[in-house]
């Protein structure tokens, strides 16, 4: 069967260009390996992380409802209970995909996608296999963890992503070895959920990515609130035991401290999904499996385009994905299309204190040869946070002095990764810092902090 488009994976970037390619009345077909649709956001990453997240901020306001007024003695943390609203959640959520698809009339093809080159791709289906034709294909395999050399995760004591999601109890201690996104938000659900985590990063800091004063608040609270932090640190000699693992870690103070841990969490980072996809039956440039592509998401053949995690260079964020899917699908229908704008990327971190970031770090803006000016304002000065009980963190921002434009945005604290939309609105909007001086802010919000931390880059905060 020919069609006008094919996408090989249902991720948010598969699913999403599919829809509206649907939209723009293309002849769609969708290609997913998986029982379900909806890719590791859906099943294994975003949406059940962020559900126990939610939980643990629940079950953090019951453990001192006693402050707000409120007494309920001896609260209890019910964990199945918990995975179960988590599944839930995930399964709702995938019927929603599959509900999309027939909605905007895209075929759901089940098997694993392999390109064949002219516009071919072999689907194949247990024994069974057929070959589909379109004009154009999107490749939107996704990514996996990475696992240290030499281990294998289980269900048990040596984790990734998707077993972490199912441990059937609460354990009592673990190890994290990677301090980004993953890494420490699975350290923010169990420390609060009691769990005694050390966290281990090989880098000299926590989220290395974010700027270095967010990374020294995180640490700052999840020390107070009991999670070790070993930044320039490495682990190493991983065994399993009876009990869980057995690890030597080398700190940064030149010691090395034999340890042992219930669970290990190896969370070091992501590879592509692009072994035994057909990548050698077309034109494309590949680095170390990341395919390369142009403004337009194409790769070096007409009609073939990559999305998501595995385009190199790309962050690895969801809606990221789903908006390289737009650009794709615009361009092959011959609508107007508007490239991505990789300093208009938010990034959003779902710990407690949350983060928020969008545009050049401090430290990358003078490296760049920008005059830099910045603005801080911190919760502790705000009503809302106080209301909230959460003073922890501050909004940075980072500005040009000479034109006064906003070059990048930082929050750590409460909502962060809700608050950090309006500076993603200003920079695409090319607002300045003086124009969101004179943009009113309502009170009591924890957004007035966005509206100070740009009154401070003049020094006119009223609330500090």
């Amino acid at each position: 069967m020919a069609y006008d488009l094919i996408v090989i994976g249902s991720g948010p970037g598969g699913y999403s260009a599919a829809v509206r390619a649907g939209q723009y009345g293309l002849k769609t077909a969708i290609i997913e390996k998986d029982p379900k649709l909806g890719g590791t956001c859906l099943h294994v990453g975003c949406i059940p992380t962020k559900a126990l997240l939610h939980t643990a901020d629940v079950w953090e306001y019951f453990k001192h409802s006693a402050d707000q007024g409120i007494q309920c003695e001896n609260p209890r943390l019910d964990y199945p209970k918990v995975l179960d609203r988590k599944n839930k959640i995930v399964s709702k959520h995938a019927k929603g995909v599959e509900f999309l698809m027939k909605k905007n009339k895209v075929d759901t093809i089940r098997g694993f996608g392999t390109l064949q080159g002219n516009g071919r791709v072999l689907v194949r289906d247990g024994d069974k296999t057929q070959t589909l034709e379109a004009k154009n294909i999107i490749i939107a395999t996704g990514s996996v963890a990475r696992m240290l050399p030499g281990l294998e995760s289980d269900a048990k004591s040596i984790l990734t992503n998707i077993e972490i999601l199912d441990l059937p109890a609460v354990p009592k201690t673990m190890a994290i070895i990677g301090a980004g996104a993953v890494g420490v938000e699975f350290a923010s659900i169990f420390n609060r959920f009691g769990t005694k985590v050390t966290v281990f990063e090989m880098l000299p800091r926590l989220v290395p990515v974010e700027d270095e004063e967010v990374s020294k608040e995180l640490e700052r609270v999840f020390r107070k609130t009991g999670i070790r932090c070993e930044t320039g640190a490495k682990v190493e000699s991983i065994e399993r035991t009876a009990n869980g693992v057995r690890f030597c870690a080398a700190l940064a103070n030149g010691k090395r401290e034999e340890m042992e841990a219930e669970t290990l969490l190896v969370a070091v980072g992501r590879k592509p999904n692009t072994d035994g996809i057909g990548l050698e039956t077309i034109q494309c440039q590949v680095d170390r499996g990341f395919i390369k592509v142009d403004e337009n998401q194409q790769v070096g053949e007409a009609g073939v385009y990559a999305i998501g995690d595995v385009v190199a260079g790309t962050p690895q964020l969801a809606h990221v994905a789903s908006m390289e899917g737009m650009v794709a699908v615009a361009h092959m229908a011959g609508k107007p299309v508007k490239p991505i704008n990789r300093n208009r990327i938010p990034g959003a971190t779902y710990t407690e204190p949350g983060i928020g970031s969008v545009g050049l770090t401090e430290a990358q803006a003078k490296a760049q040869g920008f005059s830099v000016k910045v603005g801080k304002f911190p919760f502790s000065a705000n009503s809302k946070a106080s209301i909230l009980g959460s003073h922890d963190g501050f909004v940075k921002i980072v500005s040009d002095q000479r034109f006064g434009e906003i070059l990048g945005v930082h929050i750590i604290g409460p909502q962060a990764f809700e608050l950090i939309s309006e500076a993603v609105t200003a920079m695409e909007s090319e607002a300045t810092v003086e124009s969101m001086v004179h943009t009113i802010h309502a009170h009591p919000t924890l957004y007035e902090a966005m509206g100070e931390a740009f009154n401070n880059v003049y020094g006119l905060a009223i609330n500090v």
